[in-house]
């Protein structure tokens, strides 16, 4: 007779993995701090000591040891003796001014994700999105109304989006093609990105008309005035500038089902014949089993009405029938999907 003995006194289950799941958090929390505090660049000159890094970043005695010894136990930082220095991690993306900062990144999230993730219950209870601020609208409050916050959201968009451009501009085929429209391309930096990589490329950034001031001051220090331009305009009601490919990259997550694929009919009007469409997201795997993908839809409907993340064959199927031909998709980033397709030649 076969008995199956319960794991809850067998003592065959190791709950440690449930603990570090449980206390995930605490993890992100030191990340954040110490790229607040400025610990990695206190670190990018070379090794030192806890007492010198207090020194540089404003960190109380009373909580360094255990702080810079948790960011080394985390694999951000180094230890030899009672000396500190950046881990490989840390020195290629966290400290500022390098060309692969991400900085920015780590404290958009900050700002952005604890207040909502802290509403989950309710949001679960309601079915109803959860905003920072319940007076304004927008999970962060409406940021057009103050530039501090907006450029603060926009430097960590930025710091996402040098990436995102940067593996576009080697992925594409951008040879067969003179211009690209980037929709919702806030202050251009992915369309700067990809002008800068390849010089023949015209792009026009199309955004609401209340982004133009930032895009305006964003592009003229660039010295990209001359190639990347902006149109103000609503995805839905304004006509989309005409162009050979048109880049959707974390739009449709914001739209339902419907609005998604009216979207893309709009864009396949845009696309000029023997064009492309891009389109990326943190796509859902066809079966719903990677966690990180689904967290991220779940995201998307805690901070929007209709919002979600979804799976790579639903977007292939409303490209089709939306009217474009020859869609592949692949991986992009390690987070990513990249979805693309052709609008066939006249």
């Amino acid at each position: 007779m076969t008995t199956t003995e319960d794991p809850r006194t067998a003592g065959r289950v190791d709950p440690g993995p449930l603990i570090r799941l449980t206390i995930a958090d605490c993890a992100a929390k030191v990340l954040h701090s110490a790229v607040t505090l400025g610990v990695f660049d206190a670190l990018a000159a070379g090794p030192a000591g806890a007492a010198e890094v207090t020194g540089r970043t404003g960190l109380h005695p009373r909580m360094a040891d255990d702080f810079l010894d948790a960011l080394t136990g985390l694999g951000l930082l180094e230890r030899t003796g009672d000396r500190y220095r950046n881990g490989p991690l840390a020195e290629a993306y966290l400290v500022p001014g390098s060309g692969s900062y991400l900085g920015g990144f780590v404290e958009l999230t900050n700002e952005t994700l604890y207040g909502t993730w802290g509403r989950l219950g309710e949001a679960l209870r309601t079915g109803e999105p959860q905003h920072l601020d319940p007076d304004k609208g927008g999970f962060v409050g409406d940021r057009h109304r103050d530039p501090a916050k907006m450029k603060r959201f926009l430097a960590g968009l930025d710091a996402y989006s040098d990436r995102m451009g940067a593996e576009l501009a080697g992925r594409i085929d951008w040879a067969r093609h003179g211009s690209f429209v980037d929709l919702g391309g806030a202050r251009g930096n992915l369309a700067a990105v990809l002008a800068g990589a390849h010089p023949h490329l015209k792009a026009v950034c199309f955004d609401l008309e209340r982004t133009r001031p930032l895009f305006t001051e964003h592009i003229g220090r660039l010295g990209l005035a001359d190639r990347v331009s902006f149109v103000g305009g609503d995805f839905f009601t304004d006509e989309l500038p005409q162009a050979d490919v048109v880049v959707l990259g974390h739009i449709l997550h914001g739209f339902s089902d419907e609005r998604r694929l009216e979207l893309l009919r709009r864009v396949a009007g845009a696309v000029r014949p023997g064009g492309a469409v891009l389109v990326y997201d943190r796509m859902i795997d066809d079966e719903r089993r990677d966690p990180e993908r689904l967290l991220s839809s779940l995201h998307m409907r805690l901070v929007s009405p209709e919002g979600s993340e979804y799976r790579v064959g639903d977007c292939r199927s409303w490209l089709r029938e939306a009217g474009f031909t020859g869609d592949t998709a692949e991986p992009l980033l390690g987070t990513h999907t990249l979805v693309t397709a052709r609008k066939e030649a006249a």
